[in-house]
Order: C-alpha cells, then sequence, then structure tokens
C-alpha cells in the first residue's frame, strides 16, 4: 500500500492524559507512535501519530474542482458517518473503511511547523489552501491535538488565503484567530448541515455534533463578521429528499444567517458503499431496494433524480432568502475527495 510521504521520529512528546496502546501497529504505519485515551469522548479509539514530510497536496485533475491545493492534518474521522466519501482511503494504510475510519485515526503532528516551512518556500505559489475536502480538521480529535491553531496561524503569518469546510462546532475555538487571518488574507468558512432530522443525526452521524449545534456555529461565525455557505450534504434518498425536510433544512440555514446553501444528494463510492448499504439494511430494509436500483450503475444518483432534489432546494432557498449554488460546485467539490491527497 502507498504511503510514501509519512515518517515518524521516535522523539514525540506524549500530550496529557496519554497511555501507550498495546502493538501491533498497522503495516503502513511501521514508526507511528500509538496512543489511546482514557475520557468517555474517545472511548474505543486509537490515534496514530506521525510526523508528515509534506503537507499541502496538489489536488489531481485540478480543473474539475474548485480549488488546487488541500492540507489534511488528520486521517480517518471520529465523526463516523456511515456515508463518508473518504472512507476508501484508508485501505490505502492497511486498515478497513468501516469501523477502523471511524476509531483508527492518524494524527500529523508536526503539522504546523511544516506547513509553516513549506508556505516559506520560494516554489510556493501563494494559491488558497482548502481544508475540510478530505477530513473533517474540527473532528473530535482536534480538541486534543490543537494542530489548526498553528495551521491558521501559519496561514495568517503567509497571508495566504484559505478555506474551511467543517461539521466541527470547535471551529468556534479559534474563531479570534480566524478574524485576525481575514485582515490579512480571504478566509472562506462553510459548514456541512445535510438535514436537521435529530433522530436521523443520532443513526447516520453518530460522532459528529447535532445539527442545531452546527447551525448555531453557523450563527456565531456569521455574528462575527463572516459570509458562511451550508453544504447541504449529504441529500439522503428515502430519508430526507422530500420537499418537507428539504423545506425544514433550508429554513433553519436561512434563520441561522447563512449566505448560500449548496445541495449535494448522497454518492457511494467503494468503501462507503458497503458501510451505508450495511447500516440501511439494519435500520431502513425497506428502503434496500429503492437504493439498488438508484446506484445500479455505480457510484452516483441518476441525473434526473439529481436534478429533481437540486430544484426543490433551490426554490426552498429562494423562498428563504438564500443564494442557491451547485450542483455543479458541490459535485466538483465531491469529486475532489478522491483526488486531493493524503
Amino acid at each position: 500500500m502507498r504511503w510514501d510521504t509519512l515518517s515518524a521520529p521516535p522523539d514525540q512528546q506524549v500530550p496529557s492524559g496519554a497511555a501507550p496502546a498495546a502493538p501491533p501497529l498497522p503495516l503502513a504505519l511501521p514508526e507511528a507512535v500509538q496512543r489511546t485515551f482514557d475520557t468517555p469522548g474517545f472511548a474505543g479509539m486509537t490515534f496514530y501519530e506521525i510526523h508528515a514530510r509534506s503537507i499541502i497536496n496538489r489536488v489531481r485533475g485540478s480543473g474539475r474542482v474548485p480549488f488546487e491545493w488541500t492540507v489534511n492534518p488528520y486521517r480517518g474521522c471520529g465523526h463516523a458517518c456511515t456515508y463518508c466519501f473518504a472512507r476508501n482511503t484508508h485501505t490505502y494504510l492497511d486498515l478497513d473503511a468501516g469501523l477502523d475510519f471511524d476509531t483508527k485515526i492518524v494524527v500529523k503532528v508536526n503539522a504546523a511547523a511544516l506547513l509553516r516551512r513549506e508556505l516559506a518556500a520560494p516554489s510556493w505559489s501563494g494559491g488558497p489552501i482548502a481544508m475540510g475536502t478530505n477530513v473533517d480538521c474540527y473532528q473530535r480529535a482536534e480538541g486534543r491535538y490543537r494542530l489548526m491553531p498553528g495551521i491558521i496561524d501559519a496561514l495568517s503569518a503567509a497571508a495566504n488565503p484559505f478555506s474551511i469546510l467543517t461539521k466541527g462546532t470547535l471551529i468556534l475555538r479559534d474563531l479570534p484567530l480566524l478574524r485576525r487571518a481575514a485582515q490579512v488574507t480571504r478566509v472562506s468558512l462553510a459548514m456541512s448541515v445535510g438535514f436537521v432530522d435529530e433522530p436521523l443525526w443520532r443513526a447516520v452521524e453518530p460522532g459528529a455534533p447535532s445539527p442545531s449545534r452546527r447551525l448555531d456555529t453557523v450563527r456565531a461565525l456569521t455574528d462575527a463578521g463572516f459570509d458562511v455557505g451550508v453544504l447541504m450534504a449529504p441529500i439522503l434518498p428515502g430519508l430526507t429528499d422530500d420537499a418537507e425536510s428539504i423545506e425544514a433544512t433550508v429554513g433553519a440555514i436561512a434563520r441561522a444567517g447563512a449566505v448560500s446553501v449548496t445541495p449535494l444528494p448522497l454518492h457511494l463510492r467503494p468503501g462507503a458503499r458497503e458501510w451505508y448499504a450495511a447500516w440501511l439494511g439494519r435500520t431502513r430494509p425497506d428502503l434496500v431496494p429503492r437504493y439498488r436500483a438508484l446506484f445500479r450503475s455505480g457510484s452516483y444518483l441518476p441525473q434526473a433524480y439529481q436534478r429533481e432534489v437540486v430544484g426543490r432546494v433551490r426554490m426552498a432557498a429562494r423562498r428563504h432568502g438564500l443564494s442557491p449554488t451547485g450542483p455543479g460546485a458541490a459535485r466538483r467539490l465531491d469529486e475532489a475527495g478522491g483526488a486531493t491527497g493524503n
């Protein structure tokens, strides 16, 4: 498996409260420092601390996506969203795309220092850097490792434009840093909220903050002076694609002060497809035949279905005074997930 950009020195510091976990390490991470934490929020989770050799990734096929450069301080995600398109990237580490993706998190502990070095390199072009395209940089692990303050400081010191897409309410911790960065460069912020059905959230996004907390975060960022967009993703066939659900979600997004909403119907790539299908079979077996029909041609829903659902979102957005974007921009963002680097 390919993992040729990372290694870990033996002198990494142990965060407070950490206890070394037992071997074995994944085959693709032979020198990582493996840790578990004796706190309820990290129960059942293992962290693999590594030192990256590079941190700014160039997006392959960047002409198809709205950004060319990304930074991913983590791999794997404690949000545990059943549909996450990035799941299959864990197989590159000899880990699985299911439970391992949710509970075995790779942490690039030198991300901030490395970013400062790469931003200062004469070869760096100063292009905008996108974060949150392949992993959520404000997942729960960020509360322990605090990589983002150093990353934001590095981008601010270089006056380098950047964007953040997240489900994490922890972004509010860094609001003072984001405001300072916005004084010297362009800072774009977006929150991902696919639906506002809280029982469904508990089932399908069990490790992520609730939709209401995410929308409260949109309001707080808006009140701080940021124009915040919302990626309405994913819209789930048979669960959140009806007019009533869309109206409730778009209305809540508008009340939170967002300036735009970008709808993105569900897509199921390998890894995510199997994990989501298993969840659907356990919880809504009545929908399994419909999903088989909808996804019989591959990872994406039929274009006619996508146009219908996006049209509902656009109509609701107009009623609530929101700017509807996509589906082109949203599709390009989705497609970028497989090309944003590690």
